[in-house]
């Protein structure tokens, strides 16, 4: 080997290197690619960094519902409303199904909001705080004194009326609460984010568990037992170690399926499948690193700087089989998180909101809306019930010695944590249309006190926690 071609071997090496070991630099070693390939890559990066901002997420969201109630109280109101219920029809074969827009919207595409919800709460119970029982204990009892109270407020208002809809107050908007908060930035302790963080996923996961017990039509046993199968299947699929996304993807459609059908409310096979889906990693990263060192020389042998790219096709095999190992190293739930996340937050989120928070009051007696029983229970369980609950059941479990405060969490912390738990907005809209298929006026009642409450509970909650929170953390 000449020494000019010693030379760049050993060049070549230190870059390669120098890429594997600064993958998450923030910017990209220039010899590598041209400056404008650089500058695609960057900008890439500040894209990704805007889509996973839960402010702008939230943002977006507050726009659809915004833009959906000034359209219900417009002549576009009727399009609208024909439009939501025209048939979206999927055939195979001769085999047609079908269901209206709006039917598509809150059944199919929340399964893949639900989806997500099910990988962040997987990824909790995995490595977050749902692992640690005694650290995870206080919020998510804290949680259960969250949901009992409102619930408790939105039954005695309408105790001997609606009681059907107990289960609209309790449910936090886990995107929306946290991109509120996150408005504070760094004057937020870190403890009370992570506090938070855990309560409203526990909330999430008693209001999924609310709508797959009480929110579903009478089962049919014949698809829950095919369902049951298809979980059979996800489950057999994790326990034998297959890490490709599309045979649990398929077997999910499948599953999604079979509950719509059996009268179980179908968002739950989101959950279902998340729960399947490996959090493991199909190669053993403690010997990654030294893997890529080994791997070096060998692609500086089969490097030739005198030929094209296009004819090192040992260089290419060779490269090509390092990208299939790291490709494996990322868990397919953390994959499906990424893949999934941006389209939940900035198209189906949005979409759900514009559909379901269409509240016309044109010739609505203001005094009559007002005044309802339902949008009473739902108003105050959601902005009173909320830190009722939360705090109280903190109290309780700190003042027996139960549990006790996280380091840099106060009790002032708590009553903020509380009132911005009142923001209940996708879950809370998706079980008022569950609660009141066949009464309108009761549905309007219950989303009007939903925008309403979780309005007031955003602007009090960040009033209140700027002041608790006046210092930086």
């Amino acid at each position: 080997m000449t020494k000019r071609k010693r030379m760049h071997n050993q060049r070549t090496a230190k870059a390669v290197e120098r890429k594997a070991l600064a993958l998450d630099a923030p910017s990209i070693p220039v010899p590598l690619m041209s400056d404008e390939q650089r500058l695609r890559i960057e900008r890439r990066s500040v894209l990704d960094r805007i889509t996973s901002n839960g402010t702008i997420s939230a943002c977006v969201m507050i726009f659809a519902a915004v833009a959906a109630v000034i359209c219900a109280n417009t002549d576009a109101y009727y399009a609208l409303h024909e439009w939501f219920a025209l048939p979206v029809s999927i055939g195979i074969a001769g085999w047609e199904f079908s269901f209206s827009f709006e039917l598509f919207v809150n059944d199919f595409l929340m399964a893949i909001f639900f989806l997500l919800v099910g990988t962040e709460l997987k990824y909790e119970m995995t490595v977050g705080e749902l692992r640690r029982p005694r650290q995870a204990m206080l919020p998510m009892l804290a949680a259960v004194g969250g949901v009992i109270a409102p619930a408790c407020i939105y039954a005695f208002v309408n105790r001997g009326g609606a009681v059907y809809g107990w289960a609209i107050p309790m449910a936090t908007d886990i995107a929306f609460a946290l991109g509120v908060l996150s408005l504070l930035g760094n004057r937020v302790p870190p403890a009370i984010k992570v506090f938070f963080s855990t309560l409203a996923i526990a909330d999430d996961l008693l209001a999924i568990v609310a709508i797959a017990l009480f929110y579903g039509h009478a089962p049919s046993m014949m698809w829950l037992g095919a369902a049951a199968v298809v979980t059979a299947l996800l489950v057999v699929l994790n326990i034998r170690r297959h890490f490709r996304l599309a045979p649990y993807l398929a077997l999910g459609l499948v599953l999604w399926f079979c509950l719509y059908q059996s009268g179980v409310h179908a968002t739950l096979a989101g959950v279902i499948l998340a729960f399947t889906i490996p959090a493991r990693s199909d190669i053993d990263a403690g010997g990654l690193v030294e893997w890529v060192r080994a791997k070096l020389p060998e692609l500086d042998d089969r490097f030739d700087d005198e030929a094209h790219i296009l004819g090192q096709h040992d260089f290419t095999h060779a490269v090509n089989g390092v990208e299939r190992v790291m490709h494996r190293v990322t868990p397919p739930l953390q994959r499906l998180e990424h893949a999934i996340s941006t389209p939940v937050n900035f198209i189906i989120l949005p979409i759900f909101a514009f559909v379901n928070a269409q509240v016309r009051l044109v010739g609505v007696d203001p005094a009559t809306l007002l005044f309802d029983p339902v949008a009473l229970g739902v108003y105050f369980g959601m902005l009173l019930g909320k830190p009722i609950g939360i705090v109280g059941m903190t109290a309780l479990l700190v003042k027996t010695k139960l549990a006790e405060l996280p380091t840099g969490v106060r009790w002032p912390h708590v009553v903020g944590v509380g009132i911005l738990g009142g923001i209940g907005f996708t879950m809370s809209i998706l079980i008022a249309g569950l609660a009141f298929t066949e009464i309108p006026a009761e549905l309007l009642a219950a989303k009007t006190a939903i925008l309403a409450g979780s309005i007031s509970a955003a602007l009090i909650g960040l009033i209140y926690m700027h002041f608790v929170c006046h210092k930086r953390a």
